[in-house]
Parts: C-alpha cells; sequence; structure tokens
C-alpha cells in the first residue's frame, strides 16, 4: 500500500515538473503578430477630410475699435473758451501725480512659488510597434506585451520587450520609451536555431529615425505604450 502511494506521488511530481517545463517552453516560443489600429492616423485622416471653412468677406466684419493712444472726445466748449485735448496718457499721468508715495512703499511683497518635485515616468505592460518589410512592402502595427511572449513579425523577425514607459507631465516632449531586443530566427528550419540579435537597447517615439530599427530588409520603431 505504502508503495503504490509512493509511486502515485512520484508520479505526480513528475507531471508536475514536465508541466513547468512545456509552459517555460511554450512562453519562449514567439507568437505571430497581430494588427491593431491606428487611433492616432485614423483622427489625422478624418481631420484632413473635415471641410475648409472659408473666412468671412470684409464687409461682414465688425469695425475697428478707435486704438488705445487717441484722444478722446473733445467736449462741448463756450464760443471763445479755449479747446483743450485730454488724452489717456495725460489722464494716467495725472493720477500717478496725485497718489501719495507712500502707496508704492506699501505694495505686497510676491513670494517666489515653491519649487516642485520632478514627476516620475510611469510604465506600461504593452508596447505598440510598427515594422516594415522593405522588400514585400509589408506593414503592420503590433502589440508586444512587456516581459511576455516574444512576437515574430513576417516570420523572421522576432521582438522581445523589457521596459515601456511615458514621458512624466513636467516633461516638455510627451514620449513614449521602450526597451526592445529584436532578433532574426527564420521560421520552418529543419533545425531550429537561437535567433541572431540585431537590435538591443531604447527606442523612443518621438525620435524613430534615430533610435528605431536600421536593417538592409526591415525597419522596426515603437510607437507608444498601452496600460
Amino acid at each position: 500500500m505504502n508503495r503504490r502511494v509512493l509511486l502515485i506521488g512520484v508520479a505526480v511530481a513528475g507531471l508536475a515538473v514536465a508541466g513547468a517545463g512545456m509552459t517555460s517552453v511554450l512562453m519562449d516560443l514567439p507568437q505571430d503578430a497581430v494588427p491593431v489600429q491606428d487611433p492616432v492616423g485614423d483622427a489625422l485622416r478624418e481631420a484632413n477630410r473635415a471641410p475648409v471653412q472659408t473666412p468671412a468677406s470684409p464687409s461682414s466684419q465688425a469695425p475697428a475699435t478707435p486704438a488705445s493712444g487717441s484722444p478722446s472726445t473733445v467736449p462741448t466748449a463756450a464760443p471763445g473758451a479755449p479747446v483743450v485735448i485730454v488724452t489717456p496718457e495725460a489722464e494716467i499721468a495725472a493720477v500717478q501725480e496725485e497718489a501719495p508715495p507712500e502707496a508704492a512703499a506699501e505694495a505686497p511683497k510676491v513670494e517666489a512659488a515653491p519649487v516642485a518635485a520632478p514627476g516620475r515616468r510611469q510604465r506600461r505592460p504593452v508596447a505598440v510597434i510598427h515594422a516594415i518589410d522593405k522588400v514585400t512592402a509589408e506593414s503592420m502595427l503590433f502589440e508586444v506585451e512587456v516581459g511576455g511572449r516574444p512576437v515574430r513579425f513576417n516570420k523572421t523577425l522576432i521582438f522581445s520587450v523589457r521596459a515601456c514607459e511615458v514621458s512624466a507631465p513636467d516633461e516638455l516632449t510627451e514620449d513614449a520609451i521602450a526597451y526592445l531586443e529584436v532578433g532574426v530566427q527564420p521560421r520552418g528550419v529543419a533545425v531550429p536555431t537561437e535567433a541572431r540579435q540585431i537590435f538591443k537597447g531604447w527606442m523612443f517615439a518621438s525620435s524613430p529615425a534615430i533610435s528605431g530599427l536600421q536593417h538592409p530588409i526591415y525597419d522596426a520603431w515603437v510607437v507608444g505604450c498601452k496600460a
């Protein structure tokens, strides 16, 4: 009886180890890229299709207001009396002369605002990649999970993402940054080989021409990070 229980326990342990090994193998196997929509591109195309509004004719525009430096209306004076023209500049000078000198000294002091701490970049679990095959002219926008299964584009190019984050609110440029590892591994070969790495580093969505993948056959760059 004890021997049977021991054999059952060994069998269960073996199945558990085999299942864990199979899961690890499946996580290492790349999955095919799936196209996703481009909401930014759709919005730009809709804006280009919107009708252009023609400007109103000059006759329908409101008359221009008089300049601030023009003199005020001349009051009606009795015949023979001298006419005095009072300009806005003269009125301001008269008010400043009548103000007591203590008014300037009693002006409240403006305290400098405290310097806010710099914001932190927020990490996202999914990176959006755009890849192009320059030979077949195939282009695709697809997603890659951070730390998840690699994604294969066009049966050869394999993408793995280690991090993806967006710029902080206080940064001058709104950007998305991702750390990618890109390799080449032909599909359908008789003896599977390890992917040959052709890119490893950070990609910036704001400068794809500088940080993107530049290859004789493929071009790829990061588009954004999704929650």
